[in-house]
């Protein structure tokens, strides 16, 4: 494959309300290392990436800086804390990389593609990592995604169905979500436009925004190509995905040995 350099913003900064928790999901045990640690552990030892962003709730830096340096993680070349929203720890995280004065330190200038992950995704690999790089070189933006394995109704506020999908055309996103450098960094300096300007339409799409496609939808024309995923590529959200995680953890563990 074409290699363009890069650099992977890392989001880390959920509270993990749904958890049923007091502890951040990042800092949860899975096994016997935070959450967090795999989706590091996978950048730091993938050839295909080349330096990472880790994007934190402000209060947990240290927590992070320990982390990182605990696991040798040294393509983590900068923790920043992250926005209220998941949009906002994304324009923190892109505005870090393309503020820092020297450019990426694992390779002169700027990057080229931007990759933004879920911290709370913690096996993505590089079979992922290759399909998505391939794929954001033929429009611009590429998500991983997953096609739908159950039927998909549209509902209305009181329940009622509206519309029936073909589920051939139904892909669950994932992460990673890869773009251009120009394209993600147009949208985040669109996205702090609008906050600056008080625009309420914008900011009114801008709180509907769940992942980043959306907002590269919303401010620029790049069509975003969907790659294949991984079914095991789950985000730890409740109790029940902690679960899964340690059934593929130990699944993994056991072919590798």
């Amino acid at each position: 494959m074409f290699r363009c350099k890069n650099a992977l913003i890392l989001l880390a900064g959920g509270r993990g309300s749904r958890m049923g928790s007091d502890t951040p999901k990042q800092f949860m045990m899975l096994g016997d290392k935070p959450l967090i640690w795999y989706s590091l552990n996978a950048v730091q030892n993938s050839e295909l990436i080349d330096e990472c962003i880790l994007v934190s709730g402000a209060d947990d830096i240290s927590a992070m800086r320990d982390i990182v340096s605990r696991g040798g993680f040294d393509k983590v070349s900068g923790i920043v804390p992250g926005g209220a929203e998941r949009y906002l720890s994304v324009v923190e995280g892109v505005t870090a990389l393309f503020e820092k004065s020297d450019g990426c330190e694992a390779f002169e200038g700027r990057p080229e593609i931007v990759l933004i992950h879920d911290g709370a995704r913690p096996f993505p690999d590089d079979g992922i990592f290759e399909r998505c790089l391939n794929g954001v070189l033929e429009t611009g933006g590429c998500v991983a995604a997953v096609p739908s394995k159950d039927t998909v109704k549209i509902a209305d506020e009181n329940g009622i169905v509206t519309d029936e999908p073909l589920r051939s055309s139904v892909w669950c996103m994932q992460t990673p979500q890869v773009f251009k450098a120009e394209v993600i960094k147009k949208a985040c300096e669109s996205v702090k436009n609008a906050i600056s300007e008080n625009d309420a339409g914008l900011n009114l799409k801008l709180r509907g925004i769940t992942d980043d496609a959306m907002m590269v939808r919303l401010f620029t024309d790049t069509r975003i190509k969907l790659v294949m995923g991984d079914y095991e590529n789950i985000k730890v959200t409740t109790p029940e995905d902690l679960i899964i995680a340690e059934r593929i953890m130990e699944e993994r563990r056991g072919h590798s040995s």
